[in-house]
């Protein structure tokens, strides 16, 4: 593959947005390791190599069971492995990630508003929205974690 361009060096304001947004919701009060599992669920979706070495790192330095990041993609299928908190969460993900599908729906927004509340559920979604950005950047640009 080619050297494609370098965001941060070219347009240095628009990649220290992403980075704002990146420690919003780092900040956010959503946990950690849920931030985490948004972050390689969106990236797998999204096909972006980069994101998804980061992240995995990042969650098992975080103490995340590496069994878990194995059926990550299957999560639907090991759901004793994910809490209710977890699933929801990955609803949310993968209906954002996925919008030309219908994007976010009814259905999940309803369930992440009883169980997380407006604030939260607005946090989450954020979060979402983030690394979706993030990973447009890394495919674009054809970032890899070599």
């Amino acid at each position: 593959m080619s050297k494609r361009l370098n965001l941060k060096e070219l347009i240095p304001e628009s990649y220290q947005i992403l980075l704002q947004m990146s420690q919003f919701v780092a900040n956010s009060g959503v946990d950690k390791l849920q931030q985490e599992l948004i972050k390689i669920r969106a990236s797998q979706i999204n096909g972006c190599a980069y994101c998804m070495n980061l992240h995995s790192e990042e969650t098992l330095k975080l103490g995340e069971n590496p069994k878990r990041l194995h059926v990550l993609s299957a999560w639907r299928e090991a759901k004793d492995w994910f809490s209710n908190e977890d699933q929801v969460i990955l609803k949310i993900t993968e209906e954002i990630t996925l919008i030309s599908n219908h994007g976010l729906s009814d259905t999940t927004y309803q369930e992440a508003v009883e169980l997380f509340g407006e604030l939260m559920t607005a946090k989450i979604i954020i979060s979402v929205i983030n690394i979706n950005a993030l990973n447009r950047v890394g495919v674009s640009l054809n970032m890899h974690p070599l």
